[in-house]
């Protein structure tokens, strides 16, 4: 298995979570109010699962790695642009809870908030993994020995047993 493998994996996980939050937001608009246990747990599967396991061994490990690497300009500023992508990921979910908390408070506005921002993440994340798993990593792998690629995936394993992938995966299995 190549190190891109297990990237793609986790995302397909977080492409059926992202469907999920499509047509909870969906059916929370038609009734007109939020359903914060759902926002409470979307909230936590993207920070948990999506960026800290997933962004996490990205970020943590490939981007490093290649980072001391002489990568083309074309692909290190996509891989820039991946990186600004997690943080267009994190801000989005910090404002999709403070949406949450003020709508606990009585704020009726932040209700838009709230959808404004679950949306965005169901327009996010396709278009995301998409570049990631067609253009970034089969190109990322030029750049790395098949000795690399072997250690990235131990690494990636290391990192995974600090994590608890099968929570997540529970949790989108009963939300479907």
């Amino acid at each position: 298995m190549k190190p891109r493998g297990p990237l793609m994996i986790e995302h397909r996980l977080i492409e059926k979570m992202i469907t999920i939050i499509r047509d909870r937001t969906a059916a929370m608009q038609r009734q007109g109010q939020a359903d914060l246990a759902f926002v409470d747990i979307a909230v936590d599967f993207i920070r948990t699962y999506a960026d800290r396991t997933h962004h996490g061994k990205e970020e943590d490990i490939l981007f490093k790695t290649l980072a001391d690497k002489d990568i083309s300009n074309e692909n290190a500023r996509m891989m820039q642009a991946l990186i600004e992508d997690h943080k267009y990921g994190r801000h989005t979910i910090a404002d999709l809870v403070q949406a949450k908390e003020q709508y606990l408070t009585g704020n009726d506005n932040a209700l838009t908030t709230i959808f404004d921002k679950l949306n965005a993440l169901v327009e996010f994340y396709p278009e995301h993994i998409r570049k990631e798993d067609k253009e970034f990593f089969p190109n990322s792998e030029q750049y790395l020995s098949e000795k690399e690629q072997q250690e990235m995936l131990q690494s990636f394993a290391d990192f995974d047993r600090n994590m608890i992938h099968e929570k997540y995966k529970s949790i989108v299995e009963q939300l479907r």
